[in-house]
């Protein structure tokens, strides 16, 4: 097995509702994750009205669209 060449810290904290901060190493500022339309609406939540990006946004756009 090759040597582990990097380990991700990544912190996630939970804010009011679904929404959660990201701590991303790389990124100068903490990201937020939220949830909209269809995700919303599968957690039985309302979405907000400029809700940000969901951690299954990220996870689409990391594997290429």
């Amino acid at each position: 097995m090759a040597d582990v060449t990097y380990v991700s810290h990544v912190k996630l904290e939970p804010a009011e509702g679904k929404i959660r901060w990201a701590y991303i190493p790389a990124e100068g500022e903490p990201i937020p994750f939220g949830v909209h339309s269809e995700v919303a609406e599968h957690y039985g939540v309302s979405a907000e009205e400029e809700p940000p990006a969901t951690t299954l946004d990220y996870l689409v756009a990391a594997a290429g669209g």
